[in-house]
């Protein structure tokens, strides 16, 4: 069997006693809910609320409860109810990151606003990709309502795209509008919750604030049985401190407010225990998330969550630079490894440069093998009849060569990864002879390549009518006569 290779970054001690100052901060100087439902929900369950400052101090056995009712895991679903995630132990799956402003268009190289058609070939490209196991809501259309931008996304990824979808909601009123479709593509509300489609992220902000909008989507999601992700951004040395433990301190004092207003509105209710945390370059005035500082603490939070029993998501295999270049591949492998040794359950960060403020379709196809590598990877090494060893030398000095020995045949390509195109691995005549074609060449023609080749989703076309009833509905209440014209 094999042994599974890991890192680690903190001891059971250190752990216990990160949890205990985390719970010291909780119950002693609080936390702030801009929200008064959730307000009254703590109240009920013996916090101590000041509604006036919206200030609230929970005590250990709220923690310890809420703690102990969340489930160690669960299982998400495509379109067509296929089970694509086990989200349990060191299971490993990857995610483009979400909600970027920008594109770095895949034709011209430049930046921009992204709209729908940008959409709609992110969502065939991520179709085709074998090691992305999920869409996410990766960029924000500029060409509809912003008060739709949330909706419009999860609606494009529905209609295109099989593979279940990370998203979330900039406003309180877009969740109903969200779960409706959920609804749609399932038939019920019930099955919706028997067989998850979608992540919500939500988002606390440092330090230790929830807003009106992120406190409700954790309530919402909870009564419908739509799994959260919980994404705490402490920048250290800005609002959170500059030490890396006392960032993991504030890191889960805020995961912690969050898991207590989910499992209380219903406890049971699915979760990731997930982050996106950063230091704060103070000669640039910006937050690098692939900084290796950011990966130790994604990789040490990963440790808390699963010492606490839960399955576990970070912000990683992502890069700060501008364009697909070699710091964005040195940024985005060494995330990936680092994530996938940690045994984070949904890494999330492919195809993301630029602070996540801009998406590249073309970094999503090179990270894609990225991602194929680091599951080949977490497979570690394991004898398959390589014993006795004898039998096989002497094959090899009889013959010479192992290429069409039977051990070869049986094993090779479950020993070995080969990745497609856009991983050159040619030797310097023959890729002179196909062109002489960079990274950024190959990817562009991989992008080209998996755009013509893309499959219409097999969702049916009464629910696809259906999907686009309410996304059409919900753009008029909005003021849109119209939704923008999709180029299949």
């Amino acid at each position: 069997m094999a042994v599974r290779p890991c890192v680690r970054f903190l001891t059971d001690e250190l752990i216990e006693q990160i949890l205990f100052e985390a719970g010291e901060i909780l119950c002693k100087l609080g936390v702030i809910i801009h929200n008064e439902e959730v307000l009254t929900i703590l109240a009920d369950h013996g916090a101590v609320v000041n509604p006036e400052k919206f200030h609230v101090l929970l005590n250990r056995e709220i923690i310890e409860r809420v703690v102990a009712s969340a489930v160690p895991s669960f299982k998400l679903y495509d379109v067509l109810e296929n089970q694509t995630h086990d989200f349990s132990g060191t299971n490993v799956y990857f995610t483009p990151a979400s909600s970027s402003l920008n594109v770095l268009d895949h034709e011209t190289e430049k930046v921009r606003r992204p709209h729908t058609g940008d959409y709609i070939a992110y969502t065939k490209v991520v179709s085709g990709l074998k090691h992305i196991t999920s869409q996410s809501t990766a960029f924000i259309p500029a060409d509809v309502d912003e008060k739709i931008s949330d909706s419009y996304r999860l609606y494009l990824s529905l209609l295109y795209g099989e593979k279940p979808v990370i998203t979330g909601t900039f406003t309180l009123d877009a969740f109903q509008v969200m779960k409706e479709m959920q609804t749609a593509v399932r038939g019920s509300e019930k099955a919706l919750k028997e067989k998850p489609l979608t992540v919500f992220s939500c988002c606390p902000t440092s330090p230790l604030k929830w807003s009106d909008v992120t406190s409700q989507n954790l309530v919402d999601c909870a009564r419908a049985g739509i799994p959260v992700e919980l994404i705490s951004v402490p920048l250290s040395g800005f609002v959170a401190p500059v030490t890396l433990v006392g960032t993991l301190v504030q890191h889960t004092a805020e995961t912690l407010s969050g898991i207590v207003i989910n499992q209380l509105t219903s406890p049971g209710a699915p979760l990731l225990y997930g982050g996106a945390p950063a230091p704060f370059d103070i000669r640039y005035e910006t937050t690098p998330m692939s900084a290796v500082e950011a990966q130790m603490v994604n990789c040490a939070a990963n440790e808390v969550g699963t010492y606490l029993g839960l399955p576990t998501q970070a912000y990683m295999a992502l890069s700060d630079a501008k364009r697909l270049d070699a710091q964005a591949g040195l940024e985005t492998s060494m995330g990936a490894v680092m994530g996938v040794l940690s045994g984070i359950n949904n890494i999330a960060g492919p195809g993301v440069l630029d602070f996540v403020n801009s998406f590249s379709i073309k970094k999503l196809v090179v990270d894609n093998e990225v991602c194929g590598m680091m599951l080949r990877l977490v497979k570690g090494i394991e004898p398959k009849e390589d014993f006795p060893a004898l039998p096989h030398f002497r094959e090899l000095l009889e013959q010479q060569h192992l290429i069409i020995s039977g051990h070869t045949r049986r094993y090779l390509k479950e020993e070995h990864y080969f990745p497609g195109p856009v991983i050159d691995r040619n030797n310097l005549r023959r890729w002179q002879e196909a062109g002489s074609r960079t990274l950024v060449e190959r990817a562009h023609q991989e992008v080209k390549r998996l755009i013509s080749e893309y499959r219409p989703s097999r969702l049916p076309g009464d629910v696809k009518a259906r999907l686009t009833e309410i996304m059409e509905k919900e753009a008029r209440c909005r003021g849109m006569d119209r939704l923008p014209e999709r180029t299949e």
